[in-house]
């Protein structure tokens, strides 16, 4: 029987998840399977995958065919170099042990290239998250900037125009004053005496007299 080594999707839509499974090279892609060696989520950054290291060199041997995406991965994660190595070792051209060296050697090479590869990626999320807070912290400031020279305009414009009223009002009271006769003048005018009335003429008492005779 062909067997293949394949990918099978699970997760909900944009958000997929892979099982990696060997399965018969008839089947469906996600229909039955003999075994899963794995799984695969490619969502996070670095990929996740988490994979049965001797189980998947075990059906290597046994002639399983990868998909090219299941080659990728295998790949990544040592399986084709660990084959690789077996078979050096069933030939007879390298001993177990150099074999078991060659492949620790280079699992903690692929490790610190990992944690390289994570370390930048939190650097530069750390640097971009600073350069966002930097421009909003700019941005903010010429706001603020903008809007207190606004708030001094409209406090200069109203300093101008309460001055304005207060000379206006300043001038119409300096008129009022210089219309409004002086007091020494009013007190002159009521102390003044009233014109002498002509006292009426008398009839002399004699004639009155004489035409009552």
């Amino acid at each position: 029987m062909a067997t293949k080594i394949r990918l099978q999707r699970h997760g909900r839509k944009k958000r997929a998840f892979f099982h990696i499974v060997v399965a018969d090279s008839r089947a469906p892609r996600d229909g039955r399977f003999i075994e899963k060696i794995g799984t695969y989520n490619p969502i996070t950054n670095p990929a996740t995958i988490d994979l049965n290291l001797e189980s998947s060199v075990k059906w290597l041997l046994s002639g399983a065919q990868p998909t090219d995406t299941a080659r990728a991965i295998l790949s990544y994660k040592g399986a084709i170099y660990k084959k690789h190595l077996q078979v050096g070792v069933n030939k007879g051209a390298i001993t177990q042990e150099q074999a078991d060296a060659k492949f620790a050697a280079w699992i903690e090479e692929k490790t610190n290239q990992v944690q390289s590869k994570r370390d930048r990626l939190a650097s530069e999320k750390d640097n971009k998250r600073n350069s966002a807070l930097k421009a909003e912290t700019a941005k903010r400031e010429a706001m603020e900037a903008k809007i207190l020279a606004k708030t001094s305009e409209i406090a200069a414009e109203a300093d101008a125009a309460l001055e304005a009223a207060s000379e206006e009002v300043a001038e119409v009271t300096a008129e009022a004053v210089v219309e409004t006769p002086a007091v020494e003048e009013i007190a002159s005018v009521e102390e003044a005496p009233a014109a002498e009335e002509t006292p009426a003429e008398e009839t002399p008492a004699a004639d009155s007299t004489e035409e009552n005779a």
